[in-house]
């Protein structure tokens, strides 16, 4: 195979590439097998005939469609690995001269990654993180929470008070009298006093029945996480639908073993504090090995295709999506909210989504600096933990299809890549 590279600019290179019969001979071959394994030919079981004998049972024009596909994908994989590249996209390829079997030239112009140029990572150094400890409060929080969930409610005929859990349609209006998109709600639950809604709604409510309605004016506080609300006033049209009176169980040992295999209530407040703990450490080794690898992204030098940014966006975009989707919006609603466009908030996530592309070539780089790799074993190991985390059949099947395996493998990578560079900075085991 002859070879020569044409960098157009960092990140477009045409490929031209030439080869001979003698080369060549090995793809017609294949191409022959292939086809023949389809062919009857008489005297002949299906696909056991001489390479000869197929061939002139063979379409000239599918043959030599066959060779040409095979010849081109394989000869431009070789090229690419020749030249060390690493494409970010599918190439365009140009026939320039094929005669059948003896004559092939073709070039492939592809989007690629720049040469990844990665810092002296042992001079890069990275303050571990301490994990926040975890105090009387935030054990009694999470008790708080138990005994939500442990509390019994029962329907009432009176008017709701603090403490009660009442199901309510609502809707907001702007001045302009038109809905507020992601103001309102069908059958929503809301507990009286949990201070869940902006200040002042659920007071609105307190004195409220079954069958009342009520329209209110509220003003969205200035700090709120939508745009487009903060600071606006709204008019809400609220109407009750039921109220439940919720009666929360005392903090004592019968609680403690309603709520797990806990003999007191001692024994419950130990297991939240040490799961607190355990979990602020996991979120500390995270927060250090994220700053680690901005870092080291940051001092990289490597020239990355707009393909590669734009896909990242729109993977970013399909996530954002399903999150909205789980909370009842649509993504017109989300736009509307932020007051953007589809491409003005594609534009705003730009930076964000370099940055992750950076930083997953910047780990790919020491992955392959270091022959870091995974084995089937360490993959069927991952995976039988995942599936014991799912009972539901479908889900676990799931996890077996090629891609997820596939996606796992590349995990196990990652890991082992963001390991060797906490090893190679010298992180302190402590940390």
């Amino acid at each position: 195979m002859q070879l020569s590279a044409e960098y157009k600019k960092p990140t477009k290179v045409v490929l031209n590439v030439s080869a001979d019969s003698q080369e060549l001979a090995g793809y017609k071959n294949q191409a022959v097998r292939h086809l023949g394994a389809h062919t009857r030919i008489p005297g002949f079981r299906t696909g056991k005939a001489p390479l000869g004998v197929i061939e002139k049972h063979l379409e000239r024009d599918a043959l030599v469609d066959e060779f040409v596909n095979r010849a081109v994908n394989d000869l431009y994989a070789k090229a690419m690995r020749q030249e060390k590249l690493r494409p970010a996209g599918r190439p365009e390829v140009t026939l320039q001269k094929v005669v059948p079997f003896s004559v092939l030239q073709f070039s492939a112009a592809v989007e690629v990654v720049g040469p990844v140029v990665l810092p002296n990572t042992s001079a890069i150094k990275v303050a571990p993180k301490s994990a926040a400890p975890v105090t009387g409060k935030d054990v009694a929080a999470v008790l708080e929470s138990l005994r939500q969930r442990l509390a019994t409610r029962q329907k009432v005929d009176r008017p709701a008070s603090a403490g009660d859990e009442v199901v309510i349609d609502f809707e907001g209006f702007g001045p302009d009298g038109k809905p507020i998109s992601g103001a309102q709600g069908k059958n929503y639950p809301l507990r009286l006093g949990s201070s869940t809604f902006i200040p002042g709604f659920e007071e609105e409510l307190n004195g409220l029945k079954s069958g009342d309605r009520k329209q209110f004016e509220l003003t969205f506080p200035r700090e709120y996480g939508v745009k487009a609300l903060q600071n606006k006033k709204v008019t809400f049209k609220a109407a009750v639908k039921e109220v439940w009176a919720v009666s929360l169980p005392p903090l004592d040992d019968q609680m403690a073993q309603k709520a797990g295999p806990f003999g007191s209530l001692e024994k419950l407040k130990v297991d939240i504090r040490d799961q607190l703990a355990a979990e602020r450490r996991r979120q500390a080794r995270r927060d250090y090995e994220d700053e680690l690898v901005r870092a080291v992204t940051a001092k990289t030098t490597v020239a990355i295709p707009e393909s590669l940014v734009d896909d990242q966006i729109l993977r970013m975009e399909s996530e954002e999506k399903r999150n909205l989707a789980y909370r009842g919006q649509t993504w017109q609603e989300h736009l509307n909210e932020v007051g953007q466009t589809e491409q003005q908030h594609r534009d705003s996530k730009r930076a964000e989504a370099e940055e992750r592309v950076r930083g997953g070539l910047v780990l790919s780089e020491i992955a392959e600096q270091h022959n870091l790799t995974t084995s089937n074993e360490e993959i069927a190991v991952r995976l039988e933990v995942l599936k014991n985390q799912y009972h539901d059949a479908a889900m676990r099947a799931e996890l077996d299809k090629p891609q997820n395996r596939e996606d796992i493998a590349s995990r196990i990578i990652t890991e082992k890549a963001i390991a060797k560079l906490k090893e190679l900075s010298g992180k302190p085991e402590k940390a």
